[in-house]
């Protein structure tokens, strides 16, 4: 089925305007995969925010001429899945990790911050955490020093014992009453 003129200047708009708001493009090649899967990483890209979707190449290359993905236009070739996202890692985990599970899914190149990237460092990119695993480890190292903070209170607290504070008041008035 092919789009009038109207049609494909609407994807080619609606797909310019993620590219505006992305941080990173990841191009994969699906041929061979099952209907199913591809329904499954549909899912797992909705659920981590990232846009995904079949174009043809030609109006994906009009939608990133302009912008700093530019350079993905020579990496449009064959059946492509395009997968965006504004979180820096989310298009490469969600492509990688599904790629792991299904090898009919390869990816072919990925762009972020205006540079070109190989397979290879889509796959390195992937394993880095993402903003929101960093936020979590930075709020957990925050929360240790004060949890760590507490317990030593908690610890000391705990060291003296009714007997020993009862000792302790008890010793100076006996020291006192020797005194006078």
């Amino acid at each position: 089925m092919s789009l009038n003129l109207q049609e494909k200047q609407a994807v080619v708009a609606e797909v310019s305007a993620q590219v505006a708001q992305s941080q990173t493009i990841v191009l994969a090649e699906y041929r061979g995969i099952k209907v199913a899967d591809i329904t499954v990483l549909r899912a797992t890209a909705r659920k981590s925010g990232v846009y995904l979707h079949v174009l043809k190449n030609s109006l994906a290359r009009r939608a990133v001429q302009g912008t700093s993905f530019e350079a993905l236009a020579d990496s449009m070739v064959g059946p492509l899945v395009y997968s965006m996202s504004t979180d820096a890692v989310a298009a490469a985990k969600v492509m990688n990790d599904f790629a792991k599970t299904n090898p009919k899914l390869v990816i072919k190149a990925g762009a972020m911050a205006g540079s070109l990237m190989s397979a290879e460092q889509v796959a390195v990119l992937a394993a880095t955490p993402s903003r929101d695993e960093l936020i979590a480890m930075l709020m957990a190292t925050m929360n240790a020093t004060t949890a760590k903070f507490v317990r030593t209170l908690a610890a000391i607290r705990d060291a003296n014992t009714p007997a020993d504070v009862v000792a302790e008041t008890e010793a100076p008035a006996e020291v006192e009453a020797a005194a006078v």
